[in-house]
């Protein structure tokens, strides 16, 4: 098994700095030790005007074969004779990828502390690779769909069969050569990812932490890789569960990227607890305990034991329950009287959290599908738990779905519902992305109706244990009093072509009103109405989500359709 990696160069920039980058001496072979063989490291040319390194791996079939991977391709004992006589030792694969990341580690890191101005220089590049396994037909095609969009140009040549007898064709093996010019660092990546995904299969066992090692690798070119999702499948063997975390923590990194952020700090919808426990009539007690006063009245919610109430996992104060019951299921109550008058059907749940309100919305018989969006990926594993998505029958499967997604962000998978909801989510947003949410949910989606939920500021001073100036949630960015709800609710109806009503949640105080306000906007004209022209999207970023089958496990939530994401407008904070 073997790969040559060369460079050229001048007298200011001799080609042979390729020695430092990779960190061995041009004037020395050395070995190194991998778990089924041994890498040798040699330069057969180190020049001012040429430097050309070359990594031989042997690999010992009797080591691979007591790995339990020797067994043919892919583990599978197709024959007797292909334990011992196979293309292991001379196809490049993941055997060869590991050892250019454990021969090449720093390079790879794009380290060099001798020379630390050289890792972020672009060289032109030469790799060279006798054989390589192709699975699944039409090698050289796939070869350039992978790496060509990545800057190399490539030359892949099909091996034949037997060149005595060309009747035959060719094997599934190529002679490949990238030729291009771009960081070490980042060819290195390339190799390591792409050399599995060629071949269709790994020497070992992949397990969970290879998602960690393929974002590592990925960083900064799978996101936009055309073949993003042929990568991940193959690179994590087929493994569902896997392939689908591989895919929500990218698309989690990209729209973290895109509002210039933490990707922590988007994915804070909840916190990290194991699933909440369920009552003896099978209620989730994080239900019957979300707007609970006190730990204590949670512990009391029901036989299953004591669970810890999260800070800042429910809405902060709103800890009593107020006349009528929980302030929660009040709102969840008012949402869908004001969804049952326009007798919508198809309802999306922006920002769905932990699916409570989608569960309610199944509960409808009118209701024929639910989309919950959100950009946690943590609440929508625990929202497909708590709606025992698994375990539905198929005919009620196919009325919900769960997608991650921005609400700052135009998707044409919200196009064409009857209604949305915004049930307690613009408080959650700094006021200047507000006006893209605004654009993205009423001008791009265009339901025929919006139902918006939001707390009242003035109704704080009756909450006993909130602190005064204090918010209700940490997370709050504001919170509204009802004259600057009606203001921004009209601004809106005016710009988008709805109408809109304004009602109160929960008890009203005769001083400083309800404790929760609902705005029901319609839309007014919706054969004749346009979008603002001032409003148009002013950028663009592709899908963050690739396609898969409607089912959930404990891995995450189901996630199906593509989206296709274009950045809403920027806007001033609200007036």
């Amino acid at each position: 098994m073997f790969v040559s990696i060369s460079t050229t160069g001048t007298a200011e920039n001799p080609a042979s700095d390729l020695g430092f980058l990779l960190h061995k001496h041009p004037d020395k072979v050395q070995r190194f030790a991998t778990a089924h063989g041994t890498a040798h490291v040699f330069y057969p040319e180190a020049g001012e005007q040429a430097c050309t390194a070359a990594l031989l791996l042997e690999i010992d079939p009797t080591a691979l074969l007591r790995q339990g991977r020797g067994k043919g391709r892919s583990g599978s004992p197709d024959l007797a004779l292909a334990q011992y006589v196979n293309d292991r030792p001379y196809a490049a694969s993941s055997l060869l990828a590991v050892a250019l990341r454990t021969v090449y580690r720093s390079a790879m890191k794009g380290e060099c502390a001798h020379r630390p101005e050289l890792p972020g220089r672009a060289l032109p590049l030469r790799i060279a690779l006798p054989a390589v396994p192709v699975a699944g037909g039409d090698g050289p095609g796939l070869v350039e769909r992978l790496f060509a969009p990545l800057g190399w140009q490539v030359d892949a040549r099909p091996v034949p069969l037997d060149e005595s007898f060309p009747e035959w064709g060719d094997s599934r093996y190529v002679r490949l050569e990238l030729t291009g010019t771009l960081r070490l660092a980042d060819a290195l990546q390339h190799l390591y990812v792409l050399l599995p995904v060629l071949d269709g299969s790994k020497h070992y066992w992949v397990a969970p932490d290879e998602v960690d090692k393929l974002l590592a690798a990925g960083q900064g070119w799978l996101a936009d890789h055309p073949e993003r999702a042929l990568i991940i499948r193959r690179y994590l063997s087929r493994r569902w569960s896997l392939t689908r975390l591989a895919t929500e923590r990218l698309a989690l990194a990209r729209l973290a990227e895109a509002d210039d952020r933490e990707a922590e700090e988007i994915d804070n919808a909840v916190p990290d607890v194991p699933d909440a426990p369920v009552t003896a009539d099978g209620t989730d007690i994080a239900d019957t305990a979300e707007d609970a006063a006190t730990v204590e009245e949670v512990n009391a919610a029901g036989p299953t034991g004591p669970i810890a109430l999260v800070a800042g996992a429910a809405d902060g104060a709103e800890g009593g329950r107020e006349r009528g019951g929980p302030l929660a299921a009040q709102r969840r109550t008012a949402i869908l009287a004001a969804l049952g008058r326009t007798g919508a059907a198809r309802v999306l749940d922006l920002g769905c959290g932990q699916g409570e309100l989608v569960g309610a919305l199944l509960k409808e018989p009118r209701v024929t599908e639910v989309l919950g969006v959100d950009v946690s990926s943590l609440a929508l594993t625990i929202a497909a738990r708590r709606l025992r998505l698994d375990r539905l029958p198929e005919r009620q499967a196919r009325r919900v779905k769960l997608v991650q997604g921005a609400l700052t962000y135009t998707d044409a998978r919200l196009k064409g519902y009857d209604a949305a909801v915004l049930c307690e989510v613009i408080e959650h947003l700094d006021l200047p992305r507000l006006p893209a949410l605004e654009y993205a949910v009423f001008g791009a989606a265009r339901p025929g109706s919006v139902v918006v939920t939001t707390p009242n500021a003035e109704y704080n001073v009756r909450w006993e244990t909130l602190p005064a100036g204090h918010k209700r949630h940490d997370d709050h960015r504001f919170e509204w009093n009802r004259a600057e709800f009606a203001a921004w609710t009209e601004q809106v109806a005016a710009d988008y072509g709805y109408t809109v009503e304004l009602e109160p949640v929960g008890p009203v105080d005769p001083e400083v009103g309800a404790p929760t306000q609902l705005a029901h906007f319609r839309l007014a004209e919706p054969a004749t109405t346009t979008e603002p022209a001032s409003t148009e999207p002013t950028a663009a970023t592709e899908s963050a989500i690739e396609p898969a089958t409607t089912r959930s496990d404990a891995a995450g939530p189901a996630v199906t359709g593509t989206p296709s994401y274009d950045h809403a407008p920027e806007g001033s904070a609200h007036r």
